[in-house]
């Protein structure tokens, strides 16, 4: 038997945030195109073109949102939540490429070292779109956790990864204008180059997990335990458990075995309890269980037992 739906979390409203990401990333890119024209500094032009990853990243995110607010259909019966993977895996590899660019134009300032103008000037403002960066990263990554969108939270990681490369380099275009080293400015933006490859990796990874089905987390697994546990003790068993997630949308499906005596009633309403109680605990999830006898041997015959 199947439990009905709960009332899917409505992705549209979700574009709102993307839409504060692509006007945040437009104002970051200005600002840091501003610091690095005022000093000349290859630390803050990698900063700069990584807000040009963001402001993609962001336009594809709207566009996914927008994908997967869509409802189901003849063609797509579970809905169309699964758009976000494809958008958090292109921003982790928009990331990656940022990340070479950065390293091209780093080594290069390394072979060809050059002075530092107007610090003072530019570092104040990459600082200010610093602060905004994390601020709206902040905003997005509440939202990505009370809607369970892996879009927004690709999104939020991206600019806090934003914020942490800035304070790095602000850190070295600071130091270069303390003590006249001007290798710091490149050498940082190598470590920035590394950092945000190790970002993008992490993204595609989670990304490619959700196409391929990867199971529930192992904490929400040892609820789903818990929950059958209570059940065991009213002489129902389990087996044949399975479950994934695709973005906001969980899925489990689960073998139930009950005593042959008990009517088809009664079956169905303990079914019913079991499946109320995992939403309960899980929140939006479809479950769907399978009645068998417990005294009948063929019951456990499944080919997965997860």
């Amino acid at each position: 038997m199947q439990a009905n739906p709960t009332t899917p979390n409505n992705r549209a409203s979700l574009t709102r945030f993307a839409w504060l990401s692509i006007a945040t990333a437009v104002v970051t890119i200005l600002l840091k195109w501003i610091a690095y024209q005022l000093t000349g500094s290859v630390g803050l032009l990698s900063d700069a073109l990584e807000s040009v990853v963001n402001l993609v990243g962001a336009v594809m995110a709207l566009c996914m949102l927008t994908l997967a607010a869509q409802a189901a259909d003849e063609k797509h019966a579970f809905g169309h939540s699964k758009a976000e993977y494809f958008s958090s895996a292109v921003e982790g590899i928009l990331i990656v490429v940022a990340a070479v660019g950065i390293a091209y134009t780093a080594i290069d300032r390394l072979l060809h070292p050059q002075a530092l103008d107007q610090v003072e000037l530019g570092l104040f403002v990459s600082v200010g779109a610093s602060v905004l960066n994390f601020v709206v990263a902040r905003i997005l990554m509440k939202a990505a956790r009370q809607h369970h969108s892996i879009t927004l939270e690709a999104d939020s990681q991206h600019l806090m990864t934003d914020v942490l490369t800035s304070v790095g380099v602000i850190a070295g275009v600071g130091l270069v204008a303390l003590t006249g080293w001007t290798l710091l400015d490149p050498i940082v933006a190598l470590l920035v180059s590394a950092n945000i490859v190790w970002t993008g990796a992490v993204l595609v990874r989670r990304s490619v997990d959700g196409l391929m089905d990867v199971v529930l987390p192992e904490a929400e697994l040892k609820l789903i335990e818990e929950v059958m546990a209570t059940y065991r003790e009213k002489k129902v068993e389990f087996h044949a458990l399975r479950s994934r997630q695709a973005a906001s949308r969980r899925f489990i499906s689960v073998h139930m075995l009950v005593p042959g005596d008990w009517t088809v009633h009664d079956a169905h309403h303990m079914a019913e309890d079991f499946e109320g109680e995992l939403r309960a605990t899980l929140g939006e999830v479809l479950v769907t269980t399978h009645l068998e006898p417990i005294d009948d041997e063929t019951s456990f015959n499944d080919i997965y037992e997860k």
